[in-house]
């Protein structure tokens, strides 16, 4: 089972529990379909905008065994709020300048 991490949006740490990335993960489900059901080995928000504390937070994760960096849907696609976050490109980018290319990155969950 491939273990990974997850980076969710800070912003929505109050009305988002995680528990439908959760689902999805356990399930092999969504974003997991081709991976099959994932270990999640972290849950960590993104430190608030712009999301400078992701890189460092993706970077512990994958020191802990992750296998890939998720980005849950808070991010992406903005999901419960309607509003994807405006720094995600950036931060993705400079997780991947940090933690390398071969780490996975699923760009969301659900």
């Amino acid at each position: 089972m491939k273990k990974v991490g997850i980076i969710r949006c800070q912003q929505t740490e109050d009305i988002c529990p995680g528990t439908m990335d959760f689902k999805v993960a356990s399930e092999g489900k969504l974003a997991f379909e081709e991976t099959g059901p994932v270990e999640i080995i972290g849950f960590v928000s993104c430190g608030g905008c712009p999301g400078k504390r992701a890189v460092s937070r993706a970077k512990i994760m994958v020191d802990r065994g992750a296998e890939a960096i998720v980005f849950a849907s808070c991010i992406k696609r903005g999901t419960p709020t309607g509003f994807a976050c405006p720094h995600y490109e950036v931060m993705k980018e400079a997780i991947v300048r940090k933690i390398g290319a071969s780490i996975k990155i699923i760009e969301y969950t659900h």
